[in-house]
């Protein structure tokens, strides 16, 4: 029975809350709440938070709290990460974020959505595809990626977009929906100028 539930997950096709039961023991809703009240400079700490409630988590992320998270062991993270407050991780299946991302305040990252038609949204009935967020993706403060979305390397997001459908690599991409803006070229590295050396 539960092998059929996780075929129907796994495809994207709806499952509802009663035959999604047997997977809260991988919710880590206990440990997100004591990260969220963990004193600032009890960075030890909050990095075995980290380790305990996400699937995986690179080296030097920083995950400014309060964060939420539907599981939290369905997230990956990679190296040299940075998320700002209030990011939210709605992660029923997997969400993949790669390394030297940043995502600021007020984001979600949503792998589920629900069925149109109020007569199917019984029993919290829904369906979940995957979040896939490439290397060096920059995405702005309230954003929304929705189910499935893969964000392309290097792409920024701009703040307040809505992500529907996949985002290339390299572009800036804006709005709701989030269409693609224009690329981004050499000509950005002189709109402002790093420290020396670090190019």
């Amino acid at each position: 029975m539960t092998d059929s539930i996780l075929a129907r997950i796994n495809q994207g096709l709806l499952y509802t809350e009663t035959d999604a039961a047997f997977l809260a023991h991988d919710r880590r809703s206990d440990l997100i709440f004591e990260y969220n009240h963990t004193a600032p400079g009890l960075a030890d700490r909050r990095r075995e938070l980290l380790e305990a409630i996400f699937g995986s988590i690179g080296q030097r992320a920083v995950l400014n709290p309060p964060f939420h998270a539907g599981y939290g062991s369905n997230t990956h993270i990679g190296d040299d990460f940075y998320g700002n407050a209030n990011i939210c991780f709605i992660d029923d299946v997997e969400i993949r974020i790669g390394h030297g991302v940043m995502i600021a305040s007020n984001t979600t990252l949503t792998t589920t959505g629900h069925p149109v038609h109020p007569q199917l949204r019984f029993d919290f009935n829904r369906f979940s595809e995957p979040v896939i967020i490439e290397d060096k993706v920059w995405i702005g403060a309230n954003a929304v990626v929705l189910p499935g979305v893969r964000i392309g390397f290097g792409s920024v997001i701009g703040a307040g977009s809505v992500v529907t459908r996949d985002v290339p690599p390299m572009v800036i991409a804006v709005g709701s929906p989030c269409r693609v803006l224009r690329p981004i070229t050499e000509a950005d590295l002189a709109q402002r100028q790093p420290p020396a050396g670090q190019l």
